[in-house]
């Protein structure tokens, strides 16, 4: 499968035309994990959107005297969205959980691609803010609802 079809198939980018697809395919860098190697760690800084190709992410956060998991993604899914954006520290730690193929953006190839494709790279900054407003969002209903008992 080439990237843009990794693209396409990825929930993210499916209201992408087939140009926009192929713009960002352009900075799409592809990365391999073996089982148990660290993507990134919690706390670092963060740069980069990934997208999963094959194979599964751990994510874990730091607790005292150890750590807890807190979700794990799989192929089509996308994490590291926030760094894309801005310049932030990752918020969990991200592992491979099997051997890995991911697809990375990074902030400074996109924002250099929004000088020749504005269009398609506000779209993905706006959907990118969508899906961060929305975990917001569910977050805050927990919260509610942890106040609430």
């Amino acid at each position: 499968m080439n990237v843009v079809d990794a693209l396409q198939r990825a929930p993210l980018f499916k209201d992408f035309s087939p140009t926009g697809l192929e713009a960002l395919a352009e900075i799409a860098q592809e990365r391999k994990l073996a089982a148990g190697e660290v993507l990134f760690q919690e706390d670092a800084p963060g740069d980069s959107l990934f997208v999963i190709r094959s194979g599964t992410v751990r994510l874990t956060q730091r607790l005292e005297g150890g750590e807890r998991e807190v979700g794990t993604l799989g192929p089509g899914e996308h994490l590291g969205d926030l760094g894309l954006l801005a310049r932030t520290v990752r918020l969990v730690t991200a592992s491979a959980a099997t051997d890995c193929e991911l697809l990375e953006l990074t902030r400074r190839a996109f924002f250099k691609k929004a000088q020749d494709k504005p269009v398609t790279c506000l779209k993905l900054a706006a959907v990118v803010a969508g899906e961060i407003a929305r975990r917001v969002e569910a977050s805050r209903a927990a919260l509610r609802d942890l106040a609430g008992r």
